[in-house]
C-alpha cells in the first residue's frame, strides 16, 4: 500500500496539469530516469560511494572545475579561471561573482575552504582522493586559503601533477562546494550537518533536491537562482528500477525517458526499436582477473604469466562484453597520456601449460575464483573457469554480493577474483596506477584497501619509485615517455591484476532525448532537451 500511494503521488507530481491521455509519454519539461539506487545510502558529498550517487550530486552541487563529457578536458565551473604557480605547488582560483547557492547565499572562497576542510575532517570515503595526494585535516588551514571573497588558493602538500589535482576537484564528492551557512544552520551535536545532508542539499547546481525516498525515487527541481543557463527540464525524477526487463518495458511504453541499468539482452532487443536510441561511451576502470600473491602459487611469476594466456580475450569481447566493455590488456586507460597499445595476448593453452610446468605445476592445481553474482561478471568468470580448466587449473566459483566478494579481497583472503576497478575517473595515468599497481606498504596492518596492489599483496619498490617520478615530471614529453616505460616494466614483472576489458557505460533513451551524457561520473541533466 505504501508503494502504491508513493507511485500515485509521484504520478500526480510529474504529470501536473498534463491530461491523463498522455500517460504513455513523459511531460515535455520533465525527465524521468530509471536507474539502480541500492548503493545510494546518503547524499552527503563527504560520505557518498558509487557512481550512481555522483550522478545525483552532479546536478545539485557545483565543483570549482569540471571535466568535459566529450574530451575530458578541464573546464571552468565555479572558478572562471585559475593559475598554477611556477613551482607547481599552488593553484589560484578566481570564482564567479554571480554564483549563488540554492538558498540565495553567495558562493564565496570561504565556502570552498569550509567544504574542503569538512571533507577531510569527516574523514570518510571521499576524503581518500585528497588524502592520497597528501592532504590532511591537521594541515588544512595552510593548504586551503581564502585570499578574498572570490579568490581561493590551494596549496599542494607535496610535489604533484597539478592537472591531476584539478581532475580530483572536478569530481563531485571530493570537489563538491557546500553552502557553509545553510549547513551549519542545520548542524546537530557538532556533526557538521551530516544528518541533515543525508536527505537535503546545499549546493549551487542547476537543480536542488526536493525529495528522496530510499530505494524508491529521487526528485530534483530546477534551481531558479542557478548562475548558468536555465535547464530545459524543470524537474527530474530518478526512479529505482533495478530489474532490466522492467526498464526495457517502461522505455518501450514511453513511461521513462532514460534507462541506465539495462542488461545486454534487453539492450540487444531495443536495437531494433526506432523510437529508442542506445549510446555507449568510455567508462572508468577495467574488468580483470586478479590473484592474491599471499598464495605461494600466484606469488610465482610463471604462474601469473600462465594465467595471462588462459583468458580468451577475443571470445569474451565478442560474446560477453558488448555494452559492458571493450578489449583492453594494459593497466592504463585508452587515450590518456602515455597509454600504449595492447600487447596482443591470446588464449594459448599450450604455452600456459609449459609455464605452469616450469613453475612446478605440470598437472595444474585446484583453487577458488570469486565473482559477483551478476552480469557480466558471472559469464566472464564462467568462461575463464573453462579456459583455466584446459590447463589443469580447477577453479571453484564462489559467488556473492559486493561485500562478500570485494570484502574478501579487502581482507586479502581470496585466491582468484574476477572484478571491476582500476581508477579512470580522472583521465590521468596516475589515477589508474594508484588504483592497480602502487602499494607503499604491503603489511597487513597498513590496511591500504583503496589500493588494488595492497589488496592483492603485490609490492614492487622499483615500480613505486617509477610511478612517483612520472607523476612529478614537469616536461610533458618526458612524462609521457616515463608512463610508457612503466607499462613496459609492468608487463615484464607480470602484475597481480590482468585486465581483459575496459569499462564501457551504456544507456538507452527515447529518441527525442538530446544532450544526455551516458557516463555517470560526468552526466549533468542541465544539458538535456526533448526534441518534440
Amino acid at each position: 500500500m505504501r508503494h502504491f500511494l508513493a507511485t500515485v503521488a509521484l504520478g500526480a507530481l510529474m504529470i501536473g496539469a498534463t491530461p491523463l491521455t498522455s500517460l504513455a509519454e513523459t511531460p515535455d519539461n520533465q525527465l524521468v530516469v530509471a536507474t539502480t539506487m541500492s548503493n545510494i545510502l546518503t547524499l552527503d558529498p563527504a560520505a557518498i560511494t558509487g557512481r550512481e550517487t555522483v550522478q545525483v550530486l552532479n546536478n545539485i552541487y557545483d565543483t570549482l572545475v569540471q571535466l568535459s563529457p566529450t574530451d575530458r578536458s578541464i573546464q571552468p565551473r565555479l572558478a572562471e579561471k585559475w593559475e598554477v604557480a611556477a613551482d607547481r605547488m599552488s593553484i589560484r582560483f578566481h570564482l564567479r561573482k554571480d554564483a549563488k547557492f540554492a538558498s540565495g547565499n553567495p558562493v564565496t572562497a570561504e565556502d570552498v575552504v569550509w567544504s574542503l576542510k569538512r571533507l577531510l575532517t569527516r574523514n570518510l570515503a571521499q576524503s581518500s582522493l585528497l588524502k592520497t595526494r597528501g592532504f590532511s585535516a591537521d594541515k588544512a588551514d595552510a593548504l586551503f586559503v581564502a585570499e578574498d571573497a572570490n579568490t581561493f588558493v590551494l596549496n599542494l602538500p607535496q610535489a604533484d601533477d597539478p592537472s591531476l589535482v584539478l581532475m580530483v576537484l572536478a569530481q563531485n564528492g571530493p570537489g563538491s562546494i557546500l553552502d557553509s551557512k545553510t549547513v551549519l544552520e542545520n548542524e546537530k551535536d557538532g556533526d557538521l550537518g551530516a544528518g541533515w545532508l543525508t536527505l537535503n542539499s546545499a549546493g549551487s547546481g542547476p537543480y536542488a533536491l526536493t525529495q528522496w525516498a530510499s530505494n524508491e525515487y529521487i526528485i530534483l527541481t530546477r534551481n531558479d537562482g542557478y548562475w548558468g543557463e536555465a535547464p530545459a527540464m524543470a524537474r527530474v525524477l530518478m526512479r529505482h528500477l533495478p530489474e532490466s526487463q522492467s526498464q526495457r518495458l517502461m522505455l518501450e511504453q514511453g513511461d521513462i525517458d532514460v534507462a541506465y541499468s539495462l542488461l545486454a539482452p534487453d539492450l540487444t532487443a531495443l536495437e531494433a526499436n526506432d523510437k529508442v536510441q542506445i549510446e555507449s561511451t568510455p567508462g572508468s576502470g577495467f574488468y580483470y582477473l586478479g590473484v592474491s600473491m599471499k598464495d605461494e602459487r600466484f606469488a610465482k611469476p610463471k604462474v601469473r604469466e600462465a594465467l595471462r594466456y588462459l583468458i580468451d580475450y577475443d571470445g569474451l569481447d565478442k560474446a560477453v562484453m558488448p555494452y559492458y566493455g571493450k578489449l583492453r590488456q594494459r593497466q592504463i586507460s585508452t587515450g590518456v597520456m602515455g597509454s600504449l597499445p595492447d600487447p596482443g595476448y591470446k588464449l594459448d593453452v599450450a604455452k600456459a601449460k609449459a609455464l605452469l610446468a616450469e613453475a612446478g605445476y605440470p598437472d595444474g592445481f585446484k583453487t577458488t575464483l570469486r565473482v559477483l553474482s551478476e552480469e557480466p561478471f558471472m559469464k566472464a568468470a564462467t568462461a575463464i573457469q573453462n579456459t583455466l580448466a584446459q590447463a589443469g587449473i580447477e577453479a571453484e566459483l564462489i559467488t556473492g554480493s559486493g561485500d562478500q566478494i570485494y570484502g574478501a579481497m579487502r581482507e586479502r583472503k581470496f585466491e582468484l577474483l574476477v572484478g571491476r576497478g582500476g581508477g579512470g575517473q580522472q583521465p590521468h595515468p596516475d589515477n589508474n596506477l594508484r588504483a592497480l599497481a602502487y602499494n607503499p606498504d604491503n603489511s597487513d596492518e597498513a590496511k591500504l584497501t583503496n589500493y588494488q596492489g595492497w589488496r592483492t599483496s603485490f609490492f614492487d619498490e622499483k615500480l613505486n619509485t617509477m610511478i612517483q617520478a612520472a607523476l612529478v615530471e614537469q616536461d610533458a614529453a618526458k612524462q609521457t615517455k616515463l608512463y610508457e616505460e612503466i607499462q613496459t616494466y609492468m608487463e615484464a614483472i607480470v602484475m597481480s591484476i590482468q585486465p581483459f576489458s575496459e569499462v564501457v557505460d551504456t544507456a538507452a533513451s527515447q529518441a527525442d532525448v538530446k544532450g544526455m551524457t551516458v557516463n555517470p561520473w560526468l552526466s549533468r541533466f542541465e544539458s538535456v532537451t526533448k526534441d518534440r
